[in-house]
């Protein structure tokens, strides 16, 4: 909440000793605005961490066009300090991660909305080599935070998402979070797992959806993609390796843009008008897929 960490920083800001940096775990926030206010916003940075933080290896080191060098080289060696992988983006919604995993989790819940059963969606996930299914991904994250997130890169962001079912909101305010209250689309046990059907005990009348994991997928791609051609993050294998350290990205496909092409460009943009045709310009191509073909 922007006004919020506003009012957090201008009560410490005065207090910071010289050369004290203002580090931000914001996952969504740009920085530009985080910094409005601050008497020095040189010492302002993002030190973006991924759940679980005892786990993910990530760190997003977040810059902006008012920056010190000195306090991104500070806040880089700091992630290195905590055996980390550190990971410079420029500041942007979402920045580079949550800019891909939004999607794949939104799209995720508005299958759920369409009736198919969350476990099928999770299950065809981590067929393909992710670590967590996105549902069970959302109730982790918790349900509030994956809601504040989307709603924020929806607002920010000059493109298609998908819609917001109903009931999440209300699952919200009722207090249903996922994990950290006990229950969100799943229900968790004491030993803190999600109580889940085997996907074999499901009915054949269950709902499927041909396209459900590319409909999962290549939005990630695709923002990848979008983060590459906006200079959010300037290396093809860094994104990859940010995707495998900081979601899990299947990591035997080399991450998004190595199964891209390996995949084959041209097939996944052919597949993703074909998705936009048939479910809504969300899935339209960007047009920094032309320039992976060079």
């Amino acid at each position: 909440k922007i006004e919020l960490k506003r009012k957090i920083y201008a009560e410490i800001e005065p207090q910071l000793k010289e050369g004290a940096l203002l580090a931000t775990n914001t996952s969504a926030l740009p920085l530009a605005d985080l910094a409005a206010g601050l008497a020095d916003p040189s010492r302002l940075v993002g030190l973006h961490f991924f759940n679980p933080v005892s786990r993910m290896q990530l760190i997003e080191i977040v810059s902006h066009d008012r920056v010190a060098t000195e306090t991104a080289q500070r806040a880089t060696d700091f992630a290195v300090e905590l055996s980390r992988l550190p990971t410079p983006v420029k500041s942007a919604p979402g920045f580079l991660v949550n800019r891909a995993l939004v999607p794949y989790m939104s799209e995720a819940l508005l299958m759920v909305d369409e009736g198919i059963p969350k476990e099928r969606i999770d299950h065809r996930a981590e067929e393909f080599g992710m670590p967590m299914g996105p549902v069970e991904l959302s109730d982790q994250v918790g349900l509030d935070i994956a809601l504040d997130v989307a709603t924020s890169l929806a607002e920010r962001l000059d493109q298609p998402f998908p819609r917001t079912p109903e009931w999440l909101p209300k699952m919200v305010k009722e207090g249903k979070l996922g994990r950290k209250t006990g229950g969100g689309l799943y229900e968790f046990g004491a030993d803190g797992k999600p109580k889940k059907k085997p996907v074999d005990a499901l009915k054949d009348d269950a709902k499927d959806d041909p396209d459900l994991l590319d409909r999962l997928i290549l939005p990630m791609l695709n923002a990848v993609v979008a983060c590459l051609r906006e200079g959010v993050i300037e290396d093809e294998d860094m994104a990859d390796g940010a995707m495998i350290f900081g979601t899990g990205f299947a990591p035997f496909r080399g991450g998004p843009i190595h199964y891209a092409k390996q995949r084959g460009v041209d097939e996944i943009v052919a597949r993703m008008k074909e998705l936009a045709d048939k479910h809504g310009p969300r899935f339209a191509p960007d047009e920094g897929w032309q320039r992976l073909k060079s």
